[in-house]
């Protein structure tokens, strides 16, 4: 990716990640200059945010919370991995999900 488009979008890549109000602040300024970085990045966070929210969800119904723990690990390990590449200015995707996101929401941003 060049280099404007990864230093036009950066902030709104951070953003992206932090909780579902930054997520939704970077999808409606994104939605103006279409940035191909900020849109991969928003996609990532998306997807890790609508992870989290179902996991809980299905956790908690089957009353499976012991294994909570170890979700919310799982998923501050991803949040950080993707975090970090939008820091660092890389179109990096989060393990086992990353390229799902990106599949799943390529209308999305």
């Amino acid at each position: 990716m060049e280099n404007n488009t990864v230093s036009d979008g950066k902030a709104m890549a951070i953003i992206s990640y932090i909780t579902l109000v930054g997520t939704i602040i970077a999808i409606i300024v994104n939605s103006k200059s279409k940035n191909p970085f900020t849109s991969f990045h928003i996609r990532q966070a998306f997807g890790i945010l609508l992870t989290q929210i179902l996991g809980s969800v299905v956790l908690g119904v089957l009353g499976i919370h012991f294994l909570g723990w170890a979700f919310n690990i799982f998923i501050l390990v991803l949040w950080i991995i993707g975090l970090l590449a939008a820091i660092q200015g890389e179109t990096k995707e989060v393990p086992i999900l990353g390229d799902k996101f990106q599949e799943w929401f390529k209308g999305f941003s």
